[in-house]
């Protein structure tokens, strides 16, 4: 001790972790790091990491399928993370259930395990139906959704789209389907297109179902530039319950996935991967979500203390249910 003094020696923790086969941090890899829900999650994996000793290195993968497919098939023997927390883009099902068996994984959205890694998220489909059914218990008639990816990996689109569909088909009402637009990110620019396409037709709709707040927020944005008035002629609900949706104008009523359990889940259980000198079976673990009903589905408190009727509207001319 008295020469570790003198000399002034620090261990190298690096080089202590590579010794034991580990380098101490771990990777969190998703598709766009300018979405406010992904921003909000790796803040709260980034903190429950680093309780636990372990540094975070993060990745954006734009949805590249060959960089995804290269982070879990090759990526522990770089010796530059010890597992990964990882929300797929451009992989579907069967490209996941490919990685490299050694790689301790655990995915975040909607890809289901197939025993070979632990899937974290929310039950898509029962969130967007209740989504749904808060639309129609207000009173609205021709519901739109706004996000449907009909393709391989669109599985958490599909999931809403389903959950969009199921809540009808329990209140006995049809589904337009000329109403249900596909975009191909959950983003501002798609949202406010497809609001745009919605208001063009013939009959447009008086309530939306956006597959993220941010898809509300450009939808939002098309329907004031348009003179209309949410929720009075338009009522417009989003997903993820990110910080922006709750401080615009009006602000947007959400899903509101647990990000905190999803988060600290996910790191758990790699964690709990890493640690363990044999592969653990894959575990499907569910977080719970609630619906947050603000502005732009219930309208403003009025001073009695009642709010303001939301009917449908009235300037596409028809009256409420």
């Amino acid at each position: 001790m008295q020469a570790v003094e003198q000399l002034g020696y620090r261990p190298n923790v690096l080089a202590r972790n590579l010794a034991q086969g580990r380098s101490g941090q771990i990777a969190v890899v998703v598709p766009y790091l300018d979405t406010p829900y992904f921003s909000e999650l790796l803040q709260v994996i980034i903190r429950a990491a680093r309780v636990q000793g372990y540094n975070v290195l993060i990745d954006q993968t734009d949805g590249d399928p060959d960089h995804e497919r290269m982070l879990i098939r090759h990526g522990r023997s770089r010796l530059l993370f010890d597992g990964v927390i990882f929300s797929p883009l451009g992989l579907d099902q069967q490209a996941l259930a490919d990685h490299d068996p050694s790689l301790p994984l655990v995915i975040l959205g909607e890809r289901a395990s197939q025993g070979t890694f632990d899937h974290v998220g929310i039950d898509d489909v029962a969130a967007s139906r209740q989504a749904t059914e808060h639309l129609l218990d207000l009173g609205r008639m021709r519901l739109a959704a706004i996000g449907d990816q009909p393709y391989p990996t669109g599985e958490a689109a599909q999931l809403r789209t389903r959950g969009f569909c199921e809540a009808h088909e329990r209140r006995g009402l049809a589904v337009h389907e000329e109403l249900i637009i596909a975009t191909p990110r959950f983003n501002r620019v798609d949202g406010a297109g497809a609001m745009r396409h919605l208001l063009d037709l013939p009959e447009p709709p008086d309530a939306v179902f956006c597959y993220s707040d941010l898809v509300a927020l450009g939808a939002m944005h098309v329907l004031a530039s348009r003179g209309l008035r949410v929720p009075e002629d338009v009522a417009v609900i989003g997903y993820d319950d990110i910080e922006d949706g709750a401080y615009s104008n009006p602000p947007v009523s959400t899903i509101s996935p647990d990000k905190q359990m999803i988060a600290t889940t996910a790191v758990e259980r790699l964690l709990l991967r890493i640690a363990s000198r044999t592969p653990l079976p894959g575990m499907e673990l569910r977080a719970p979500h609630r619906l947050v009903a603000r502005e732009s589905t219930l309208g403003r408190v009025a001073a009695d203390g009642h709010r303001r009727p939301t009917g449908a509207a009235e300037r596409f001319g028809r009256s409420p249910r």
